[in-house]
């Protein structure tokens, strides 16, 4: 796309930044930030209508229910609404789904999952956090696990990331215990991101909230 598709695109993106801009600070192409507005049209007119990614739609896209309560849907909001507002703008939304490119560097992607379990911004990730959002990972994916295996699974993690033994594991703990488990960082990439302009990703399909 030229440069008159370019300027055109920035007038009507709300937190709107060049796309040439946008693509030379992440991973994404210009072509590829095109195609994610396209995206983040959809979402942010879902329910709202204002042109901003709320919480409701944001959850509504992401995990296709807008009322449901969920730590981790708050989180990952919390994490990509890099401005405070309590809203996503569409430089936002391109920057914060960088980290989720598969050509995004492995540093981003593990700092950005430390800040998902740092629920309380401590700067530190402790066994109570880890703890709750294993429990709400597994409530969004409808998995019923025992309180024993889901203690076993943080108590081993734990014991694993906190390898000085303090009680809590600081970012160069977490970033040896993701570069002997890079199993941790799976969900840090998303192959459709890869190839954007040729199809959307299969969990945004609604255009409407529907209750």
């Amino acid at each position: 796309m030229g440069c008159a598709s370019s300027r055109q695109f920035g007038a009507r993106a709300a937190g709107h930044v060049e796309p040439e801009v946008l693509a030379s600070d992440t991973s994404f192409t210009v072509n590829e930030v095109e195609a994610l507005y396209e995206l983040y049209k959809r979402m942010s007119f879902s329910i709202i209508k204002d042109g901003l990614i709320h919480k409701e739609e944001f959850q509504l896209a992401l995990f296709r229910n807008s009322k449901k309560a969920n730590l981790f849907a708050d989180r990952v909001f919390d994490l990509f609404d890099l401005k405070r507002t309590g809203v996503i703008d569409f430089e936002e939304f391109v920057r914060s789904l960088s980290v989720f490119h598969p050509k995004a560097p492995t540093s981003e992607k593990t700092a950005f999952a430390f800040k998902l379990y740092d629920l309380r911004g401590t700067g530190y990730i402790e066994k109570e956090e880890l703890r709750e959002l294993v429990l709400a990972l597994l409530d969004e994916s409808d998995l019923c696990l025992s309180d024993s295996n889901v203690e076993a699974i943080v108590d081993n993690t734990f014991s694993q990331a906190d390898s000085n033994g303090d009680g809590k594991v600081d970012p160069e703990e977490w970033e040896e215990f993701v570069k002997k488990n890079p199993a941790a960082l799976r969900n840090m990439s998303l192959p459709y991101l890869q190839d954007i302009t040729m199809a959307f990703p299969s969990f945004i399909t609604r255009s409407e909230a529907k209750y």
